[in-house]
């Protein structure tokens, strides 16, 4: 097997036992194309034109490098990885759930944690989708070399993946987190601060409740005016989702969790500014207004700033536009991974 470099590359997203259908990625898809949409570990898929598969033999047969995902207890993982290396495949590594306290999470049962240091160990490399992620890796790994960041890449060179709306269409907040109990989401803490921003400006708040009863009584417990509050109780595909995102002015969260940053790859696509959050898509293409080393009352400061300055949201999507086309796009992404996994060429 030879492996490809630039344009050429293409790789295989190996998911060994998972849900999501085995898909292949002939081109970028249409908003709506596709089994699955071209976001978080199968946008690795998309943006090589390769294919997403969750059985070993799969992938196999499509004699590429293969990016295999770690869930689970790891044992079909385990099982996965021998099979590919007995066919001479090259195989990097990635947790498939990388925010920190999701690593904890996976990694406090000695089971586990032997598996995956093995695994690791065994694997040409590792893929991690944040910082954190990544030195973890090297720390298990002799080779730092062999270890790279590569973030999630999002279609923001393709206009079929450009939501934005003109600004006198847009009207208020999209509270971009859901998870109330998970502590380093801080969902809470963003929802008051949304309430906050409510009062003083007038601006309705949208938040996505998919929890049912529970959640909704905790919802009722912060009075928002009933008028202000939109809440999305329905699951959507993701092009629904994203329209609905598009309508307001910002996205706003106060998530801690070093996650990818799904939240801030959804507000690109719909370009519009995201406010908070650390994961690593908020810190690439919104340095300027996310939570990283930020307080609670100066990104509430910001959001205030925004939603009453169409001029300064205009500049922010500017900025991170420009910002994803050169680190977080299809393309840039794309020659990421070619330039990795070229060092694991044969000779």
């Amino acid at each position: 097997m030879t492996l490809q470099g630039g344009e050429d590359f293409r790789l295989t997203v190996l998911n060994p036992g998972g849900c999501d259908p085995e898909q292949q990625f002939r081109g970028v898809l249409a908003p709506g194309e596709g089994a699955h949409p071209p976001i978080n570990f199968h946008a690795f898929a998309a943006c090589t034109h390769g294919a997403f598969h969750q059985n070993p033999r799969h992938a196999i047969v499509e004699n590429t490098p293969v990016l295999l995902l770690l869930r689970g207890d790891f044992r079909a993982s385990e099982r996965a990885l021998a099979d590919l290396k007995k066919h001479g495949r090259t195989v990097v590594v990635s947790l498939k759930e990388t925010g920190l306290h999701q690593i904890a999470q996976q990694l406090c049962d000695r089971a586990r944690l032997s598996r995956f240091m093995k695994i690791v160990a065994q694997a040409d490399g590792c893929i991690a989708t944040t910082p954190e992620a990544a030195e973890i890796y090297q720390s298990t790994r002799w080779s730092r070399r062999r270890v790279a960041f590569i973030p999630t890449p999002y279609p923001v060179e393709d206009q079929r993946w450009n939501f934005c709306l003109p600004p006198d269409e847009q009207s208020g907040i999209f509270v971009g987190t859901r998870e109330w109990d998970v502590p380093s989401r801080n969902h809470f803490a963003a929802l008051l601060v949304a309430r906050q921003l409510c009062d003083a400006t007038g601006e309705p708040v949208t938040v996505v409740n998919l929890d049912g009863y529970k959640a909704g009584r905790l919802l009722s417990e912060l009075k928002f005016p009933e008028e202000k509050l939109h809440v999305i109780e329905k699951w959507k595909s993701y092009p629904e989702y994203l329209r609905d995102v598009s309508r307001h002015k910002i996205v706003l969260q106060l998530d801690r969790s070093h996650v990818p940053g799904q939240v801030a790859g959804d507000a690109l696509l719909c370009r519009i500014p995201c406010v908070g959050g650390d994961g690593a898509i908020e810190r690439i293409a919104f340095s300027r207004t996310c939570g990283e080393g930020r307080a609670i009352t100066e990104i509430a400061s910001m959001a205030l700033d925004l939603l009453t300055n169409a001029d300064l949201r205009g500049a922010i999507v500017t900025e991170s536009e420009q910002r994803a086309l050169e680190h977080l796009s299809f393309q840039a992404v794309r020659s990421q991974l070619a330039k990795f996994f070229a060092q694991f060429t044969p000779g």
